[in-house]
């Protein structure tokens, strides 16, 4: 049963992630959560080291697409300067966020990984929709209120999780 929470890699942030790695990898696409994996909850507007990122990401062919349980409002307000793509009200853990972007950008599982920083909804939508995932750090460590309750779980997850597989560490980069 745990299985459904592991990660394929734990990479400690986002920033870690090269286009040189995704690219051996076979990703094209990255999906990734907003709040705590690209920008921290309570900073809409991202750091220049994001924007680097994505910058380097794009100059190398590689989509990033935000898939967020997040309202269009709240995702278009905090993307808008970054000018990504997104799928709201993603309902992850459910998978119907992930689909939705397959579908949109005709994408495969072999073409895209999702990063999140939580195991209870973005690893296990990612588990459950066939693709590869990638569990980041928290950005910063205040949660909103609905996601301290995850955390919370995802303690005891995370700690049956390292037992069962003693290899699964957190990693600078993705091997």
């Amino acid at each position: 049963m745990v299985a459904q929470f592991k990660p394929t890699w734990m990479i400690s942030a986002i920033y870690n992630i090269t286009p040189e790695q995704l690219n051996r990898a076979g990703i094209k696409t990255i999906l990734t959560d907003l709040d705590n994996t690209l920008i921290a909850w309570n900073n809409p507007d991202g750091t220049p080291q994001l924007r680097e990122w994505l910058a380097l990401m794009n100059q190398h062919g590689i989509q990033v697409v935000v898939v967020s349980n997040n309202s269009a409002k709240r995702i278009s307000h905090a993307v808008a300067a970054l000018g990504l793509p997104f799928v709201s009200r993603a309902l992850k853990p459910f998978t119907r966020g992930i689909r939705q972007a397959k579908r949109r950008y005709h994408l495969t599982n072999d073409d895209v990984v999702m990063i999140g920083d939580q195991l209870m909804t973005d690893i296990w939508a990612a588990n459950h929709a066939h693709v590869r995932s990638i569990l980041v750090k928290p950005l910063i460590e205040t949660d909103k209120w609905d996601t301290r309750i995850n955390r919370f779980f995802e303690r005891f997850v995370m700690r049956r999780l390292l037992k069962i597989y003693p290899n699964l560490t957190w990693q600078e980069e993705l091997r």
